[in-house]
């Protein structure tokens, strides 16, 4: 697993009182990154836990009771020259809203994003709290690349009864992360559960989504799969997304088709990306509705994107018992092509011509 549950000691911590935001930095306890290292795990278990636990506030709320809030994931890269960087974050500052007023919450204001997460992991970076670049990564390509993880998140005041937080927390929280998906497995499988239904919260980044998703993937990895690929809960028939990622494919005709966003599908901002760099190589690109039956019939390759994914393939994927391969089951040449060249401009390997990304 990519996430260790090893949370950075500074934490930005904002709350929504009397209209306005109210915003402060803690400092969790915490020891040198070197004497962390050093502690048997049964010490450094209990430091994580501590780490993790804030006695002020409230257990029951909207958010522990139903699951109502909402969070974002992005990641500060180690660079080639020693920096750090940040992938398109204002593209996630933008999402954080956008979910924040589809839950009827006060959405937290862009610039106040950026600049708490910016300020949250130079905080940690200058206590030590960060991964050095490492010249080995560059021969996978960057996919067993560490990283800072970021998780901004909200959670409601103290509540129960089914209802809308109308002042709450906005926290942002950085941990270790390494490569997500295991990289000796790249089967994925069809699930035949439902991530998301129209007028629902599909397209919102919504922490109640991802019960169902969890409990698809655990099923998939049970069954020997490292993804599962969700279709439209009303037709059954096209492809939406994966667990927790996008997905494309190439055609046998060269184009490059990609789910087409509706309100049951998260508008992945790495998806956004992989498709401008794959117009950039003068590939077609289509966001547009696909059936399983067309995949089945004309894929070539397949891949997931996100920011845990990046862009990762599946060399495989199974619908109703039935194996369908891709490539001859390798990674497909556009598939790495995209990876790269999105890897290689988030570490700093390639010059970044586009201005994705934010030095720290």
């Amino acid at each position: 697993m990519a996430f260790f549950l090893n949370s950075y000691p500074m934490v930005y911590r904002a709350r929504y009182e009397q209209g306005a935001w109210q915003e402060t930095y803690l400092e969790k306890p915490h020891k040198t990154p070197e004497e962390e290292a050093r502690m048997d795990p049964k010490e450094a278990a209990a430091l994580a836990e501590t780490r993790n636990h804030y006695a002020d506030m409230p257990l029951v709320s909207y958010t522990s009771q139903y699951g109502f809030g909402c969070f974002e994931g992005l990641k500060a890269m180690p660079q080639r020259d020693g920096g750090l960087a940040l992938f398109r974050p204002g593209q996630n500052a933008a999402r954080f809203a956008r979910s924040m007023r589809g839950l009827y919450m006060p959405p937290f204001p862009e610039e106040s994003f950026l600049k708490a997460v910016a300020e949250t992991v130079k905080q940690n970076a200058a206590l030590g709290f960060r991964p050095k670049y490492k010249q080995e990564w560059e021969r996978d390509s960057f996919m067993s690349a560490d990283s800072v993880y970021i998780r901004p998140f909200t959670y409601s005041e103290g509540a129960i009864g089914v209802s809308i937080s109308k002042n709450p927390w906005v926290m942002v929280v950085c941990t270790p992360v390494s490569a997500y998906f295991s990289s000796d497995n790249s089967d994925g499988v069809v699930t035949s559960r439902s991530r998301a239904t129209p007028r629902g919260t599909g397209w919102i980044k919504a922490s109640a989504n991802y019960a169902v998703s969890a409990l698809a993937k655990h099923e998939a990895n049970e069954a020997g799969y490292v993804e599962c690929i969700f279709l439209d809960a009303v037709e059954r028939k096209y492809v939406e997304e994966g667990s927790s990622c996008n997905v494309f494919f190439l055609l046998k005709s060269g184009e490059l088709v990609t789910p087409a966003l509706g309100d049951t599908i998260l508008p992945g901002i790495t998806r956004s990306s992989i498709i401008d760099l794959a117009r950039d190589k003068n590939i077609t690109v289509s966001e547009r509705k696909l059936s399983i039956e067309e995949v089945i019939a004309e894929g070539k390759e397949c891949f997931l994107s996100g920011t845990a994914a990046g862009a990762t393939p599946l060399t495989s994927l199974t619908y109703q018992g039935k194996k369908t391969v891709f490539n001859n089951g390798k990674t497909g040449e556009l598939t790495a092509e995209l990876r790269d060249t999105l890897k290689g401009i988030q570490y700093g390997k390639l010059q970044d011509t586009k201005g994705w990304m934010q030095r720290l």
